[in-house]
């Protein structure tokens, strides 16, 4: 397949792989393994004072405030259980802006007057930390030269221990704010954001008649999408290794037309690193339930179950780490970039959204008879209202010069952001609308004509893959958001538009009551007034077709095509004034957004340029001019020995080969260019000169490819890194 010596060896590489060695025991059983890392709910009543265990679940199920007198007996039991793990440091982890995993380790053992060490952990070290702030992105909240900042002890979401095979390390789930209490992280405004929504949703189930429940809390469950490369070729690539996609790629002869890998049988190498991982996230609680093939060569899904929704924003975030540190086990990297090959699908991370306790289970279940269900039709009027009065805010949620790859494109929801219903939902809205809903329709039965096959139920409508925001059943999926970043982002954009939605809903039901009006008549009169209102962002077709942006334009949704037309949406007015009545964000807080917003865009674009520049200057023209003067060469000698030579090849490599000199020359002028050093000119910097620039050395590298004797074309190529596992 390869000519190229470099190339050869990674493909010889890849022929000898042997899978790693088991590192466990093959007698365990199946599923004994879960949450043993984890300092949770079991292990917090076997080894906490009753009274001291009553107080720490009484915060994490009904939002009490921490009771300061517990902390030290929760340290030393946490420090007992994790130094029988093997831990000998601790670390409070906490998500900076980078939108990565951020930690600094300390040790349990302090020096004695004696010579000898002893194990402290006191209940000050567990509730607070004091991390370097100064170096991780803030958006204007800090200056360069102040450096503290502090993390704070989630007590919500459980301690973990981390194995390492040179030791392992206890890691406390904390939020991170700067002096001011200003949030410096994700998790800090996801917290904050939770709490409003269920104290809104806690006033509309008090008038349904729930008197006495547990604190309502969102749930998430983060569908991760994900490619898988062979390591050889991933370190022979530095577009891969420094910007996470390639900058370059002709298209193989064979893509992903046949969808040949959906759901197809799952490759050795790669069920052994799903099996590997997989434990390890038992290990540490994190609930993997799915894992298949997804539509690209080489792409792969893997699904948990639902969790409380800063839990499962921090599984996730422990979720990618650990994929990354057992896909090197196995000889792959894995990539999560939205886009890192072009011309095949690119990848998600699915956002399923659904509120409720442990008491009531989720509160957008519909039940059999939907239109009879006045509870769950409020919950679900208030999503389409949330949804259509904040729409700009969804996507500026997962908006990124990464993600601008995949959205938009035929294998992602559009950049417009509209519901699906689906057709029973549809139906008893369009019923609200006019009147009182009356019917629903029900689940069908499927006859296949196999005798030896039962008859199958089929559920009252389908599922749209194409909704940025789909009802499927008991909950609500985001699929915007990009493979490559947190969850919290989405989450705390959904929860406080969710919190203004049903503060707005439960005000008026509330209202209405007080002035004598029966209950019943106030419910269906809100819901007629809400799907009248905001109606317009049900769509029920398919989002990909041309003729929906048209008519989306028609009914006055936005088609914020771009990272930098969405982030704005950041700063509007009613923005500003929805996540500071919520006390999401103050005004800071938001403009620290907005401003990361555009430096990330900008920092990430700036970075592909370069390498663009300096692969396209040393690896692929110098293969190219080689090519061009072995066709010169054999075309002259043919000419001396009196044969007539045909020009055709050298006229084919020389015109691709003029253009990616060109192109290159503007490439080069355009980051020479000064621009400003505002984050918002930098940004259009980036969009109106390097991209293109960008895209002209790409095209001219890859009909180059085309042609390029293979001995001499130095990247690894999609045919190799999709296929070669």
């Amino acid at each position: 397949m390869s000519g190229n010596k470099a190339r050869l060896q990674a493909m010889r590489d890849v022929e000898a792989y042997v899978p790693p060695a088991h590192s466990f025991d093959e007698s365990e059983a199946p599923g004994s393994v879960f949450g043993t890392n984890v300092f949770n709910q079991a292990v917090m009543q076997k080894r906490l004072p009753k009274s001291v265990y009553k107080s720490v679940m009484s915060t994490i199920e009904h939002g009490a405030t921490l009771d300061p007198l517990v902390a030290d007996a929760v340290a030393s039991a946490m420090k007992d259980w994790a130094l029988e793990k093997g831990a000998t440091h601790y670390a409070h982890v906490f998500y900076p802006l980078t939108g990565l995993t951020a930690e600094k380790h300390d040790s349990f053992f302090e020096p004695t007057g004696d010579g000898s060490a002893l194990a402290e952990f006191a209940g000050k070290t567990l509730v607070q930390g004091e991390p370097d702030a100064s170096s991780f992105p803030n958006g204007g909240l800090r200056n360069t030269f102040e450096a503290r900042g502090y993390t704070g002890w989630d007590v919500t979401s459980p301690a973990y221990v981390l194995e390492n095979p040179n030791g392992n390390t206890l890691c406390i789930p904390t939020v991170f704010v700067s002096m001011t209490g200003e949030a410096l992280d994700h998790k800090t405004p996801l917290l904050r954001s939770q709490q409003a929504m269920g104290e809104h949703a806690e006033r509309i189930l008090k008038l349904f008649g729930h008197t006495d429940t547990k604190k309502v809390v969102s749930f998430c469950g983060p569908e991760q999408e994900y490619f898988l490369v062979d390591r050889h070729f991933f370190l022979a690539r530095p577009d891969l290794m420094n910007s996470g996609r390639t900058l370059f790629g002709a298209k193989p002869p064979k893509g992903q037309e046949f969808d040949d890998h959906y759901f197809g049988a799952i490759p050795e190498r790669v069920l052994g690193f799903m099996m590997d991982t997989e434990r390890e996230l038992f290990k540490l609680g994190i609930p993997a339930k799915t894992r298949h093939n997804e539509v690209a060569p080489g792409q792969f899904e893997i699904a948990p179950m639902f969790e409380r929704g800063n839990i499962a924003a921090d599984h996730q975030q422990l979720l990618m780490t650990t994929f990354k540190t057992i896909a090197k086990k196995h000889g792959m990297e894995i990539l999560f970039h939205e886009k890192p090959f072009a011309g095949v699908n690119g990848s998600g991370k699915h956002v399923n959204f659904s509120l409720g306790n442990s008491e009531l289970g989720s509160l957008l279940v519909p039940g059999d008879n939907p239109h009879d269900n006045a509870q769950f039709l409020v919950f679900c009027a208030a999503v389409i209202r949330a949804v259509h009065k904040y729409a700009g805010l969804l996507r500026a949620s997962v908006a990124s010069a990464t993600n601008d790859h995949r959205l938009g494109a035929n294998e992602a929801p559009p950049a417009i952001i509209s519901i699906f219903l689906g057709d029973q939902l549809a139906d008893i809205f369009e019923q609200i609308a006019s009147g009182p809903a009356t019917s629903s329709k029900g689940k069908g039965h499927m006859t296949i004509g196999v005798d030896t096959l039962p008859v199958l139920p089929t559920d009252p409508g389908d599922r749209n893959r194409t909704s940025p925001f789909a009802f499927t059943g008991n909950r609500f999926e985001f699929r915007a958001p990009g493979s490559m970043q947190t969850v919290s982002g989405p989450m705390v954009t959904i929860n406080t538009i969710m919190a203004d939605s049903l503060d707005y809903v439960a005000t008026a039901l509330e209202a209405s009551v007080a002035e004598g009006t029966d209950f019943d008549s106030a419910v269906q009169a809100l819901l007629t007034e809400i799907i009248t209102e905001h109606g317009a962002v049900v769509f029920n077709g398919d989002g990909y077709a041309d003729a929906w942006p048209v008519e989306a334009e028609k009914r006055g949704l936005a088609n914020l095509k771009t990272t930098l037309d969405a982030l704005p949406e950041l700063i509007t007015p009613a923005a500003l004034e929805l996540f500071a009545k919520y006390k999401v964000f103050n005004e800071r807080e938001m403009h620290s957004r907005y401003e990361i917003g555009l430096e990330q865009y900008a920092l990430t674009i700036g970075v592909e340029a370069r390498l663009t520049l300096e692969m396209g200057t040393t690896q692929i023209l110098p293969a190219a001019v080689r090519h061009q003067t072995e066709v010169a060469t054999n075309i002259a000698a043919l000419k001396a020995a009196g044969v007539e030579a045909d020009l055709a090849p050298l006229t084919e490599v020389s015109e691709p080969l003029g253009a990616l000199r060109s192109a290159l020359a503007s490439l080069r002028s355009a980051l020479a260019e000064e621009v400003g050093h505002s984050a918002q000119a930098e940004a259009e910097h980036a969009r109106a000169a390097l991209l293109p620039a960008m895209s002209a050395v790409r095209a001219a590298s890859d009909a180059l490819e085309e042609l390029v004797s293979d001995d001499l074309w130095p990247l690894p190529t999609y045919q190799e890194m999709l296929y070669v596992l």
